[in-house]
């Protein structure tokens, strides 16, 4: 019987659109569902909420099972979904933004890139390898679907370091032209599209209508007449300056380049609408919201799903029934974008079926756009050699190499920064020679 074991399971509404994905689509809705978590309470809560689901929209097909064994879990899975969160908002996220803040850096989101991003990235691949090493051992042939940021690092460490079949999945490139042609007033229906590049930094190549006409110059000319402050600022004047628009928010982009957040500018925070310390605030109305809707999710036996646009069931789909589909996805760059590096973990159109995933040629990128990602693979490729080596110089490099630390704070800043948060995060961290 097919068995997908859900990583995390503790994170009930993502839970819920993954796996009651899973329970309406019928090429694997008479399956195994493996949930593993080390919060009892967040895998109980999960577990009743999913058989819900499970009885009143799959006729109770698939057979749940709880798990704190995290190889028990594992064991026979043929898909492998990744949802955790090693340290959680507290302490984990609170440090990343807590700490640096003393050095006058400042953040948005902080889970991809940046000072954050590159510590998240440390205190996860660890668990990552501890996740493969188990993998190799009780399900050798799984596909690994990872959901966790920063994704590109955790992502690329484990497909160059580990045998696993692993694919990194995130929402941005779904969205991305609807969001945009929405945000400019126009009709997204029937639009064909070309994004590739890295995650959340990934670039929209082309938006044609469906008559095959070029629609970027309506686009940027209704994004220049824009002059209300909106939450798309930060994109619409990358799109301005470098050609091209960026699939993942405003509040992201901002911290992963060096020009928006700066304390010799404070005014840009305002000019252009940025959030300063948006995640640490989600994470805290998230758990408030968790308080009002946790018991409506867990106790609700009338609770049904409808199916999202989330990647993991047409990704089994397509594996199981051998009809293929094309997914935006994150795999190693095998000359698929010839002016990115070979070691870098590229986000780009990929080809599902019954073989597996199969990236498709993108060709070179304009030439801006891919400097633009090289600043950023540079941090992704010396944060993962700090995970593989545990040595400590690779942290630093990787932070002094970090687009917007590296603009606001001296080297001997960066490197005091990262001894803070190495003593600061204890023993949420490997330890580092």
């Amino acid at each position: 019987m097919l068995k997908i074991t859900f990583m995390g399971a503790g994170s009930t509404v993502f839970a819920k659109n993954v796996l009651g994905d899973v329970m309406l689509t019928p090429a694997v809705r008479d399956c195994i569902i493996a949930l593993y978590d080390i919060d009892i309470k967040r895998l109980e809560e999960s577990y009743n909420m999913l058989c819900t689901i499970n009885s009143n929209c799959n006729e109770s097909r698939a057979k749940i099972i709880k798990y704190t064994d995290r190889k028990k879990a594992l064991k026979d899975a043929k898909y492998v979904v990744n949802a955790i969160q090693v340290g959680g908002y507290d302490p984990c996220t609170i440090i990343d933004f807590e700490v640096p803040k003393k050095y006058g850096l400042k953040q948005t989101i902080g889970d991809t890139l940046g000072i954050g991003g590159i510590f998240r990235a440390l205190r996860t691949i660890p668990v990552l390898f501890d996740f493969a090493s188990d993998m190799q051992q009780v399900c050798p042939n799984a596909w690994l679907l990872n959901y966790t940021n920063p994704m590109a690092m955790i992502t690329g460490a484990m497909q160059r370091y580990t045998g696993v079949n692993t694919v990194g999945l995130c929402h941005s490139v779904q969205v991305c032209s609807e969001s945009l042609l929405k945000g400019v007033g126009l009709n997204a229906e029937g639009v064909v599209d070309k994004i590739a590049g890295i995650n959340h930094m990934a670039w929209l190549l082309e938006i044609k209508d469906k008559d095959g006409n070029d629609l970027y110059p309506r686009i940027k000319e209704l994004a220049n007449e824009k002059t209300e402050k909106h939450d798309n600022m930060v994109r619409f004047e990358i799109m301005k300056h470098f050609g091209y628009y960026v699939t993942e928010s405003s509040e992201h982009n901002a911290e992963y380049m060096p020009y928006w957040i700066k304390n010799t500018h404070p005014e840009l925070i305002e000019r252009f609408n940025i959030p300063l310390d948006e995640y640490p605030r989600r994470c805290i109305n998230q758990i408030a919201d968790w308080e009002k809707q946790g018991e409506k999710l867990t106790n609700d036996k009338t609770l049904t799903h409808k199916r999202t646009r989330e990647y993991a069931s047409y990704i089994m789909e397509a594996m199981q029934t051998n009809k293929p589909i094309s997914i935006g996805a994150n795999v190693i760059n095998t000359g698929i974008i010839p002016n990115l590096p070979s070691e870098a973990c590229v986000e780009v159109p990929c080809l599902v079926d019954a073989n597996g995933i199969t990236p498709c040629y993108v060709g070179k990128l304009p030439e801006q756009l891919a400097a633009l990602n090289r600043t950023n693979i540079n941090p992704q490729l010396l944060t993962i050699e700090a995970a593989v080596t545990l040595k400590k110089e690779n942290i630093y490099y990787a932070a002094m190499l970090d687009p917007h630390t590296s603009s606001e704070l001296s080297i001997d800043e960066i490197k005091a920064l990262c001894d803070d948060l190495i003593e600061a995060h204890g023993d949420w961290l490997p330890k580092y020679n």
